[in-house]
């Protein structure tokens, strides 16, 4: 494990940490994390796929952990990002560093939850050989499972226009919600959220193309226990990538005998001899 840094097109210092040997691996993984999750909870799961062979790659978004400028520790008022700044300098950086390393070997990308949504919007997303998605869906809530569509009105109507306004930005850790979030991310973010179709409806044309022009193999592994992602919410988000093969593949906790997975379970070591093989294989019959 090596941490590392990666500056973007516009100036932006990223931390990563890397895994594995660029040189002799079979394949090249890079690591979307989800909304507000800092890339330490990939840690388990990158260092399993190092030891499969892989070279591997997790991040912090700008803002998100230690891409959070010194500055910005106690509060993010005033930071500048949106989900989009993620996607076209944050993940275009880490696609370029992580392909370059692993000198012509595969490049994998594996987005949990939001990172699943980003692959479309990177304009160097053509480098990467395959996408698996977990526990990724449109964050369109009114399709939500029912346990968070109760509440999430809640988060949207009144909490986040609230937070912003006062404090200039989410603050998700005080209030045990997400994460701090710029207030740009969370802003566009709640516009997609509100929208039947997502991204591609709020954004229009241009994004519902970029999504559809997408050819990367997908897979999509998705839980029957989530307490955010519902099915339609599932197929509502893969649907976007209408131009790519795309296998879909829902697991109950039952059928490999858990209590729960959920929306954050599969990255957690105890799913290593369940779950996590299930991912390497197909990765590993990506990066022949």
């Amino acid at each position: 494990m090596k941490k590392t840094t990666v500056v973007t097109s516009d100036g932006f210092e990223l931390h990563a940490t890397t895994f594995g040997d660029a040189v002799t691996c079979r394949g090249a993984v890079l690591i979307a994390p989800a909304m507000g999750v800092e890339q330490h909870y990939y840690a388990a799961f990158a260092q399993w796929l190092a030891e499969q062979g892989f070279f591997v790659a997790t991040f912090d978004y700008r803002g998100i952990g230690h891409s959070r400028p010194p500055q910005y520790r106690r509060s993010l008022r005033g930071f500048e990002a949106d989900v989009m700044t993620w996607a076209r300098r944050d993940c275009a950086a880490m696609i370029d560093s992580v392909a370059g390393r692993a000198a012509g070997k595969p490049l994998l990308w594996i987005g949990h939850s939001l990172g699943g949504h980003l692959l479309a919007l990177v304009p160097n997303h053509r480098r990467v050989a395959a996408m698996l998605t977990v526990a990724s869906g449109s964050g369109y809530w009114r399709e939500n499972s029912i346990r968070l569509r109760s509440i999430v009105w809640w988060l949207w109507y009144l909490l986040v226009p609230v937070t912003l306004r006062l404090y200039g930005y989410f603050p998700g850790r005080r209030l045990r919600k997400v994460g701090d979030l710029p207030a740009g991310v969370m802003r566009q973010w709640r516009d997609w959220c509100l929208h039947r179709d997502y991204v591609v409806g709020h954004e229009g044309d241009d994004v519902r193309r970029r999504y559809a022009e997408v050819t990367t193999p997908i897979l999509s592994l998705s839980f029957t226990d989530d307490e955010f992602m519902s099915r339609a919410n599932i197929e509502s988000l893969h649907g976007f990538y209408s131009g790519a093969p795309r296998e879909m593949k829902r697991i109950s906790p039952r059928q490999i005998g858990a209590r729960a997975i959920g929306h954050f379970g599969f990255f957690r070591r105890r799913f290593a001899d369940a779950l996590w093989p299930q991912a390497g294989a197909w990765l590993a019959a990506r990066a022949r």
